[in-house]
């Protein structure tokens, strides 16, 4: 009997996101309206930050944090090659400068002693970035303590791209406490741990930074008087007091992220204990599994292994192709950045970030979400053993 296809990602919608959706569809707001700041409400005492700026994804929350971290024409910024495009093409937007900091093979987050390093040799020729973006990838934090530590020492800002990692734990403390940065975003596409369809969002502990980005998500335009460069005509009147963008967030979707965020530790519970499933099977195969730091909790939004090409009968391909045919919806996060041809034609080439792509040339994403059941991942379990050893 053929089995459905287990996607890699799903998202879980109950009656009680339905309900709160449809009571925003009955109501006098479909945007602007109270849904969207009680969801940042929600975000905001969840993760233990101050502010919070509800957008219309991961990547204009992104691209506002380096506007207002002031990013622009002749500006460095620095990220991981094992991400998505958005976390470096977000200082593109901006005008700046693009460069990457090689992984921790372990963790496949950017690698601490590695950015230390780099910044070592950027000071000598005089070139040290502005900003720093580390990736929480597959939902486990990056060693931020280091990383804040030589953010003070060589003076960059820090943005956490946290899209994959809300729910997750540093150091005993949520992910988005801005503890060791300026600003953490993060995204709540379907396949992300909690979802509001599309949509995303920045928290912070600035004040500054926060008005900033609320400003640039609608227009550049304000409506408080304190902010514009002369009085009042009445209380109709607003400024644009800058160029901003449409980024808002809809209060239908904001409806739904408040409802997913009253299951968010439980969807984390269950990718938890999914990740402990498939450590017990997979062990005796030839691949690596996810490691984990001591001082992080991970949120599991992705199971990526490592596949050990020299003890496995197949190439990757044939694995990756082997496994789609058994209905598993394996895929693979991600492609290095600097390989992109739109970063080639910047001057990036093979051997830039070395660990990066070795990581590419073994990794596979497992599906990894919280319906899924033991007998699953018995499935991908049972297929990754056909795939690999014959």
């Amino acid at each position: 009997m053929q089995h459905p296809m287990i996607p890699y990602g799903r998202q879980s919608i109950d009656q009680s996101d339905i309900d709160a959706v449809v009571e925003v569809l009955r109501s006098d707001f479909l945007t602007q309206g109270p849904a969207v700041p009680a969801f940042e409400r929600a975000v905001m005492g969840y993760c233990g930050a101050e502010h919070a700026v509800a957008v219309n994804s991961s990547t204009s929350a992104l691209h506002l944090a380096c506007l207002a971290l002031g990013v622009g024409e002749g500006d460095l910024v620095w990220t991981s090659p094992v991400t998505f495009v958005a976390s470096a093409n977000c200082a593109r937007y901006c005008g700046a400068s693009v460069d990457f900091v090689d992984i921790d093979p372990a963790t496949y987050n950017l690698d601490a002693a590695a950015l230390e390093r780099k910044l070592a040799a950027a000071k000598k020729a005089g070139r040290l970035p502005k900003a720093v973006i580390p990736v929480h990838m597959c939902g486990q934090s990056c060693d931020m303590d280091a990383i804040s530590a030589l953010g003070r020492e060589y003076g960059f800002r820090i943005i956490e791209d946290g899209s994959h990692a809300i729910g997750g734990k540093y150091l005993g403390s949520p992910v988005g406490g801005c503890r060791f940065s300026d600003i953490t975003v993060f995204s709540f596409h379907p396949v992300k741990i909690i979802t509001t369809g599309e949509g995303g969002m920045a928290v912070t502990n600035d004040e500054r930074l926060a008005k900033t980005m609320s400003r640039l998500r609608s227009h550049g335009i304000t409506r408080d008087e304190e902010e514009m460069s002369g009085p009042s005509d009445g209380p109709w009147y607003y400024q644009q007091l800058g160029l901003g963008f449409n980024y808002r967030l809809t209060d239908l979707q904001a409806a739904l992220g408040t409802s997913q965020m009253s299951r968010l530790d439980e969807f984390v519970c269950k990718r938890t204990a999914l990740s402990r499933r498939y450590d017990a099977l997979l062990s005796e195969l030839p691949l690596a599994i996810p490691r984990q730091h001591l001082d992080a909790a991970s949120a599991w939004h992705l199971y990526v292994i490592r596949l050990n090409l020299d003890l496995c009968k197949r190439s990757r391909l044939e694995i990756f192709q082997s496994l789609r045919d058994s209905g598993i919806g394996v895929n693979l996060h991600y492609i290095p950045v600097h390989l992109q041809p739109y970063y080639r034609d910047l001057g990036f080439r093979e051997g830039h970030c070395p660990e990066a792509e070795r990581y590419y040339d073994e990794a596979l994403t497992l599906p990894m979400f919280p319906a899924m059941t033991d007998a699953d991942v018995g499935r991908v379990h049972d297929a990754l053993l056909t795939a690999t050893k014959t």
